[in-house]
C-alpha cells in the first residue's frame, strides 16, 4: 500500500520532469531551422538566463508542497487554501518586481555573459519578449506545489505536458506561418506558460473549487499567517543560492581546463541529470507523504515511509549504475560524435558511474525534510557540503586536474545526504508534529 502511494505521486511528477528540457529543445530546434547560426545561440544563451532567473524561485514550488501536505495530513482546510493564496500572492509580486527590473537585469546578465554582437541582439529580443512570462511561471510553481502537497502530482503532469504541445503548435505557427522569427518563438513560449496557469486554475476549480468557502485574502496575508511560510521559503532560497554556487562553478572550472574539458563535463553531466528526474520524482512523494503523515501526527506510518522511500534509492542507484556502467559510453556516443570528447570521457566515466550511490540520500532527504517543513537542517547540511566542495577545489587547485573537480563533486553530494541523516532525525520525535500543528 505505501509502495503504491509512493509510485502513484513520484511517477507523474518523473514524467513532469522529464518534459521540462522539451521547451527549450523545441526552441532550439526551431530556430534551427531559420537559416542563421546566431538565433541558436541566442535561444540557449536566453534559456541560460530564465534558467538561473526563475531556479532562485524554486522555494515557491518546494516551501508550499511541505507546508501544503501537514495541512493536508491534519485535515485543515483553511491552512491548505491559506498556504495556496500566500504561494500565488509572493509569486504574483516577485514576478511585478522582475518586470520592473528587467532592463537592469538583461544589461548586467549581458554585461557578464560573452557573445558575440550578432547573438546578444537575438537573446535580447528573445528576453524581452520571455520575461512577459514571469507571472504565469512563478504562480505555477505555487500551484505545483500545491498539487503535490494535496497528493495529485497528476494535475501538474497534465499541465506540463500540455504546456509544450501549446509551444509546439504556437512557435511553429508564429515562426513559419508569420515570420515572426525569434520573437515568434519567444511569444510561443510565453502563450504556453499562460496557457498552463489558465489550464491550472480551470484544474483546481473543478477538482478543488468546494475550498474556496474557506478563502479569506486579509488573513492568509497577515503577518502572523506568513511568517512561517517565508520562515521555511528563506532557508530553501539560500539552500538554492548554494546549489547554484556549486553548478557554476563546477562549469566554469571545467572551462577553464580547456574546450574538451568542458565538453566531457557537459556530456557526463547529462548522466547526473537524467538519474535527478527520476530521484527528484520520489523526492516530490516525500514532500508530500511525509508532510501528511507529520500533519497527522501519525509517527507509524511516517517510518513506514520514510523507510520505503529509501529502499526505492538503493534499488534505483545499483539499477543506474550498473546501467551506466553496461551502456553508458554508448549513450555518450549517441550525444556527439566528436571521437576525441567520448575517448577523453571515458577517463572520467568512473565518477559519473559513482553518482547514484553517492547521490540518492541528498535527494531522499530533500524531499522528506521539505515535506517536514525541517528546512533548516536541510540549510545547514547545503552550507557545510558546499564550503566542503569549495574547499577541496581550492586546496588542490594547481595541483591536479579535472578528476579532483569530480571528487570534490561527489564529496558534497556524498556530505549532504550523510549530515541530513544525522541532523533529520529530528522529524522522528513524537512531539514534532505536533509542535508545528501548535497541538
Amino acid at each position: 500500500m505505501m509502495n503504491r502511494r509512493i509510485l502513484r505521486i513520484a511517477i507523474p511528477s518523473i514524467v513532469s520532469n522529464i518534459t521540462v528540457p522539451l521547451l527549450g529543445l523545441v526552441d532550439v530546434s526551431i530556430v534551427g531551422h531559420m537559416g542563421e547560426a546566431a538565433y541558436i545561440g541566442a535561444i540557449a544563451v536566453g534559456g541560460l538566463l530564465f534558467n538561473m532567473l526563475y531556479w532562485n524561485f524554486g522555494f515557491l514550488r518546494m516551501g508550499t508542497s511541505g507546508l501544503t501536505s501537514q495541512a493536508y495530513g491534519r485535515q485543515d482546510p483553511a491552512g491548505e487554501v491559506r498556504v495556496l493564496t500566500q504561494a500565488l500572492c509572493v509569486g504574483l509580486i516577485s514576478s511585478v518586481f522582475i518586470l520592473l527590473v528587467q532592463y537592469p537585469v538583461e544589461w548586467l546578465a549581458f554585461r557578464l555573459l560573452e557573445t558575440s554582437v550578432g547573438v546578444e541582439a537575438y537573446a535580447i529580443r528573445y528576453f524581452r519578449v520571455c520575461i512577459w512570462g514571469a507571472p504565469a511561471v512563478l504562480m505555477m510553481y505555487g500551484f505545483k506545489g500545491w498539487f503535490i502537497g494535496m497528493q495529485n502530482s497528476r494535475f501538474p503532469m497534465f499541465i506540463a505536458i500540455a504546456v509544450n504541445c501549446i509551444n509546439i503548435v504556437c512557435s511553429l505557427v508564429m515562426v513559419f506561418l508569420l515570420h515572426w522569427k525569434i520573437e515568434g518563438v519567444a511569444l510561443g513560449t510565453v502563450i504556453a506558460e499562460w496557457s498552463g496557469l489558465g489550464m491550472a486554475l480551470v484544474l483546481w476549480k473543478r477538482r478543488y473549487g468546494f475550498l474556496r468557502e474557506y478563502f479569506t485574502f486579509r488573513g492568509s496575508l497577515q503577518w502572523g499567517a506568513m511568517k512561517r511560510f517565508f520562515s521555511v521559503n528563506r532557508d530553501i532560497f539560500f539552500r538554492t543560492v548554494c546549489l547554484i554556487a556549486v553548478t557554476a562553478f563546477f562549469t566554469s572550472a571545467g572551462a577553464r581546463q580547456g574546450d574538451t574539458i568542458l565538453a566531457v563535463n557537459t556530456l557526463l553531466m547529462q548522466l547526473f541529470t537524467l538519474f535527478s528526474y527520476i530521484m527528484d520524482g520520489f523526492a516530490y512523494a516525500g514532500e508530500a507523504l511525509v508532510g501528511r503523515y507529520i500533519g497527522a501526527c501519525d509517527a507509524g506510518k511516517l517510518r513506514h515511509a520514510v523507510r520505503n522511500l529509501f529502499g526505492w534509492g538503493v534499488v534505483l542507484s545499483l539499477l543506474f549504475t550498473l546501467l551506466y556502467g553496461v551502456g553508458g559510453e554508448r549513450f555518450l556516443g549517441l550525444l556527439t560524435e566528436e571521437r576525441e570528447v567520448v575517448e577523453e570521457a571515458g577517463h572520467y566515466f568512473y565518477w559519473a558511474m559513482a553518482v547514484p550511490l553517492a547521490g540518492f540520500a541528498a535527494f531522499l532527504w530533500d524531499g522528506v525534510l521539505i515535506g517536514a517543513t525541517a528546512t533548516r537542517q536541510m540549510l545547514r547540511a547545503m552550507l557545510i557540503a558546499c564550503a566542503s566542495f569549495f574547499l577541496l577545489c581550492y586546496l588542490f587547485s594547481g595541483t591536479t586536474d579535472n578528476h579532483a573537480l569530480w571528487a570534490a563533486f561527489l564529496i558534497y553530494l556524498a556530505l549532504r545526504g550523510i549530515l541530513q541523516t544525522y541532523w533529520g532525525r529530528v522529524i522522528f520525535s513524537p512531539d514534532y508534529g505536533r509542535k508545528l500543528s501548535g497541538k
